[in-house]
C-alpha cells in the first residue's frame, strides 16, 4: 500500500540560519552572546548524569514556578522554545483544524502549523500601524472552526510588545469558539525588570511558551517551557514521551542552577541591550533609505527598504561586507531584514559599518 507523504515538512528559515546565516559580523542571530560555562557560578559536583524517570525535575519545576507565578502543575519543561511551541500546537491541533497565525510571524511556527496538517488562516499586524496587534483584525479572520490563535510576543521579526489588554480582549474572542490561544513569549524575557506576567495568567484558554535563550544567552541548556492548565499539561507532557521522553539531566541542573543567577545575568544583558539599541537607533537616524519601527525593548529591529527587495541586499552585505541580516522573505516581507544585537557592541558597530557601505552600493 502507497501512503502519501507529508505536503510540508522542516523550515525554511532554520535550515538558512544553521547554513548560511554565518558571517565575521552576525547581526542575525536574535539572542544575546552566548555565556560561558566559566561565567556561570557551577562546580563540576554540582552536576550529574541521570536522574530518576518521572514527568519533570522537581527543583526545576519549582524554580520556573516561583519566577512564573504560577503553579507547578502547570509547567511542562522542553528541549527550547522550539520543541515547545511544537509540543503545544501538537497538543492542540488536529489535522484540518482551523488555526490562525499572525502575518508577519515567525517562519518555524507557520511551518510546524503546516506540517501539523492545519487549515491555516491569517490576520495582519502591519506596519502602518506599527506591528500592533488589533484585536479587531483577529475578530475579523476568525471563524467558528478557529481552534489555535498564534502570536509572538515581543513580535518575532519586529520586537514589538503586545499589551496585556489587546491580550484580554484576544481571550475573550477565543472562547466564542473554544479556541486556545498559543503565546510564544521567548522575547518577552528580554524586558527584565519589566517583564510583564506570562498571558497564561489571563485565563485557562492561553498557552504559552518561553526559554532562557534569547535573552540570557543561555541557549546551550536548552531551558524551554510550555505553561497551560493543569490538564493539558499533563496531555503535553505524554505527548511529550514520544519526543523527548527524558531531557539531558546535567542540563536539568545547569538550568536551576542559571535560574538562581538570572537577575546577575539579566543585569549584564540589560546593560548591554540598551548600549547596542542606542547604536543600532542612532544609525537608522543616519539612513534615508530605511525606515523602521523602534521599540524600546528586545533584541531585535525590523528595518524596510524605501526600494526594492532585501534579497539582493543581504546577499550583497554578506558575501562582499561579511555581515550577515536575516532576509525579510523569511517574514512574508521581502522589503524587510531583521537586525538583532544582542552581540559585543565592537562587533555591532563594525557591522552597522558595513551594513551602511552595503546599502551606499546599493
Amino acid at each position: 500500500m502507497i501512503t502519501a507523504a507529508r505536503e510540508h515538512v522542516g523550515s525554511e528559515y532554520m535550515a538558512w540560519a544553521k547554513k548560511s546565516s554565518h558571517a565575521r559580523f552576525n547581526l542575525a542571530t536574535s539572542g544575546l552572546a552566548n555565556v560561558r560555562l566559566d561565567e556561570l557560578n557551577v562546580q563540576l559536583h554540582d552536576l550529574e548524569l541521570t536522574r530518576d524517570g518521572g514527568y519533570g525535575y522537581e527543583p526545576l519545576q519549582n524554580a520556573l514556578a516561583a519566577r512564573l507565578g504560577v503553579g507547578r502543575e502547570s509547567i511542562v519543561t522542553a528541549i527550547g522554545t522550539s520543541l515547545a511551541n511544537h509540543l503545544a500546537m501538537a497538543a492542540v491541533v488536529n489535522p484540518g483544524d482551523e488555526v490562525l497565525i499572525e502575518q508577519p510571524t515567525y517562519e518555524p511556527l507557520l511551518a510546524l502549523a503546516r506540517y501539523l496538517g492545519a487549515d491555516i488562516k491569517r490576520f495582519n499586524r502591519s506596519f502602518e500601524s506599527e506591528f500592533r496587534v488589533l484585536p479587531g483584525e483577529v475578530e475579523r479572520n476568525m471563524t467558528s472552526r478557529t481552534r489555535l490563535i498564534v502570536l509572538t510576543n515581543m513580535h518575532n521579526p519586529t520586537g514589538v510588545l503586545i499589551q496585556q489588554d489587546p491580550l484580554r480582549d484576544i481571550g475573550e474572542l477565543a472562547k466564542r469558539t473554544g479556541a486556545r490561544v498559543l503565546v510564544d513569549e521567548v522575547y518577552l524575557e528580554a524586558l527584565f525588570a519589566e517583564r510583564p506576567a506570562t498571558a497564561f495568567t489571563l485565563g485557562p484558554e492561553f498557552v504559552t511558551t518561553s526559554s532562557l535563550t534569547k535573552a540570557f544567552g543561555l541557549s546551550g541548556v536548552r531551558c524551554g517551557w510550555i505553561v497551560a492548565e493543569p490538564e493539558l499539561a499533563q496531555t503535553i507532557w505524554r505527548l511529550n514521551d514520544l519526543f523527548g521522553v527524558m531531557p539531558a539531566h546535567p542540563a536539568e541542573r545547569l538550568s536551576v542552577i542559571a535560574l538562581g543567577q538570572l537577575d546577575e545575568i539579566g543585569a549584564r544583558a540589560d546593560a548591554r541591550l540598551k548600549k547596542n539599541r542606542a547604536l543600532v537607533y542612532g544609525f537608522l537616524d543616519t539612513r534615508s533609505d530605511l525606515e523602521a519601527v523602534r521599540p524600546d525593548f528586545g533584541t531585535i529591529v525590523f528595518p524596510k527598504l524605501k526600494q526594492g527587495s532585501a534579497d539582493g541586499f543581504c546577499k550583497l552585505l554578506r558575501e562582499k561586507y561579511e555581515t550577515s541580516v536575516v532576509p525579510g522573505s523569511f517574514f512574508e516581507l521581502p522589503n524587510h531584514f531583521r537586525v538583532g544585537f544582542g552581540n559585543d557592541p565592537e562587533m555591532l558597530q563594525e557591522g552597522l559599518v558595513r551594513l551602511g557601505a552595503a546599502l551606499d552600493e546599493m
